[in-house]
């Protein structure tokens, strides 16, 4: 066992031989990776190379687009069509990786839109935001 609790004086190396036990064995060996792979080809209901690409794509485009407006608030890039331009295509890249990611799963991007609805309204009783609401959630509101 390696003793990491408030350790003030851990080093990088130290603490990377910590992460790397609180790493998954699919995530920190190939032949491990591989094999979760191939069970995972037996469910016929995930395209896990589709999901893996989705999953990469939505983090990166979203990350370009959350960029763009950091860059605007803290940086003082100005928002002008250009930037307006270059923020509906970022969107555009994140709705592609979406609709494949629905695709990934068998999911028609209707039906995710649809339960999304639902779970807001179940969330929000009265249709309008509320502070409340949104801090206090039910145990099954994921």
């Amino acid at each position: 066992m390696f003793e990491t609790r408030l350790n003030r004086n851990m080093d990088l190396d130290a603490y990377g031989t910590f992460v790397k036990q609180l790493t998954s064995q699919e995530s920190n060996d190939c032949d491990a990776f591989v094999k979760r792979l191939d069970e995972l080809e037996t469910n016929l209901e995930l395209n896990t190379p589709l999901a893996l690409t989705s999953c990469l794509g939505l983090s990166s485009e979203a990350g370009e687009f959350t960029e763009i407006i950091k860059k605007m608030i803290f940086q003082g890039k100005p928002y002008n069509e250009d930037v307006r331009f270059h923020l509906k295509r970022e969107l555009g890249d994140i709705l592609w990786y979406w609709a494949n990611a629905c695709r990934s799963l068998g999911f028609k991007p209707n039906e995710v839109m649809d339960e999304n609805v639902k779970k807001l309204l179940a969330r929000y009783p009265t249709e309008e935001f509320d502070t409340f609401f949104s801090n206090n959630r039910k145990d099954n509101d994921l």
